[in-house]
């Protein structure tokens, strides 16, 4: 053990601080699961050591897959709250690195929410030997749900940090082309990184009471349902398949399990009158990983209606799990799953379609479907795979 502490002191293991997950363990989300699963992978690599940004109410540091987490105090200020934390989260890692001379540490932050700031940060940055990377995430300045201001301040942030950074680790090979193609004139640095999912089974069995009983509280059971499961938010298109669900003939159901907010749910309501259709049931949202990924396998087929961003966790879950899954045509959705799925267009009737030809499959075109997906993230995005990739531009 003396010797490992020696080579810690001395410079040879690699800093890394990590900004811009809401934190680990319990935080539900796509960078909150992939920041678990990077310290989780990488806990006895003795060349690495994480320090992760986390959210929380009040300041402390501790210790969870051999990371240390330090506790970011973010006052309940609105939706600059986002902004803030990443900002003063930055200003701990600075204060950090100088405070205990770490030398060539690399800050690597998710999602470009800070860019009027990264010029700054990536100048101190240097100063103390370090570099800046950034995961730009998707398109941030495309969803729905910000008002055009907040939009355009989202382009000019992700403008400034491709600008000012010294990596872009894009999740999806689309976003990585994209940043090429708008900020050429910079001369960005990429690499691509896909987001990771797991390959492995649920380890609830089929007659697991948790799982019997969610049945029977939703009106549901094995293979009598296509899913979705996803951010409650227009991009996902939860109006083309909900109205194209109801114009269907399938005698199955259609499950959303989404963290639904009231607004929302009321304009569907009035646009589809999804309420007159029995098939279609909001059945909340589901923390439990298990018990998902058992519902994922257990589901006739998935929908996935994503169109803005990466390589999307939902995605790379469903195609790990659910045997059929009919996708949204867009170029992140092709670029992940290729042939081993079906897709649909916004037009009308089309997913519809869809759905009454999927109803009408045979086993064995859903078996080789259902291998191709799994063998897809089994070579391309399984965890272990993905965290390897990140041990190499880490090192």
């Amino acid at each position: 053990m003396g010797f490992v502490q020696k080579r810690v002191d001395s410079g040879q293991v690699q800093h890394v601080f990590i900004v811009g997950s809401k934190g680990i363990p319990g935080n539900y989300g796509g960078y909150e699961t992939f920041v678990d699963k990077l310290t989780e992978y990488h806990r006895d690599v003795p060349a690495l050591k994480y320090h992760v940004a986390c959210k929380a109410k009040e300041s402390g540091r501790f210790s969870y897959h051999n990371a240390d987490c330090f506790k970011v105090r973010v006052p309940d200020i609105g939706p600059v709250q986002a902004i803030y934390y990443d900002v003063v989260a930055l200003h701990n890692c600075l204060s950090y690195i100088k405070h205990n001379r770490i030398p060539h540490p690399i800050v690597y932050i998710l999602a470009c929410r800070i860019g009027p700031f990264a010029a700054h940060f990536q100048r101190e940055l240097h100063k103390l030997g370090g570099k800046l990377y950034i995961n730009p995430d998707g398109h941030e300045w495309m969803r729905a749900k910000w008002s055009a201001p907040v939009r355009r301040y989202w382009k000019i942030s992700e403008q400034l940090m491709t600008k000012h950074c010294d990596l872009l680790i894009c999740d999806s090979k689309n976003i990585e082309r994209y940043i090429h193609d708008q900020y050429s004139k910079y001369n960005p640095q990429t690499v691509y990184i896909s987001y990771g999912a797991e390959t492995r089974k649920s380890k609830l069995s089929g007659n697991d009471s948790k799982l019997l009983d969610w049945y029977q509280e939703k009106g549901l059971a094995p293979k009598s349902y296509y899913l979705v499961v996803g951010r409650f938010v227009p991009e996902n298109n939860y109006e083309t398949m909900i109205r194209e669900f109801m114009q269907s003939d399938s005698k199955r159901d259609f499950a959303l399990i989404t963290n639904v907010s009231q607004k929302f749910l009321e304009q569907l309501k009035e646009r589809t009158h999804f309420d007159e259709d029995s098939r279609i049931k909001f059945v909340g949202t589901v923390y439990d990983k298990e018990l998902l990924m058992k519902i994922r396998e257990n589901a006739y087929a998935y929908l996935h209606g994503h169109e803005v961003g990466g390589t999307n966790p939902s995605l790379l879950e469903a195609l790990g799990s659910t045997d059929l899954n009919l996708l949204l045509d867009v170029g992140f959705n092709r670029e992940v799953a290729q042939d081993s799925a079906l897709y649909w267009s916004k037009k009308s009737g089309d997913l519809a379609a869809l759905i009454d030809k999927a109803d009408r499959l045979d086993a064995g075109t859903i078996a080789e479907l259902s291998n191709r997906a799994k063998k897809r993230i089994a070579t391309e995005y399984s965890w272990q795979y993905i965290c390897n990739q990140y041990l190499q531009i880490f090192k």
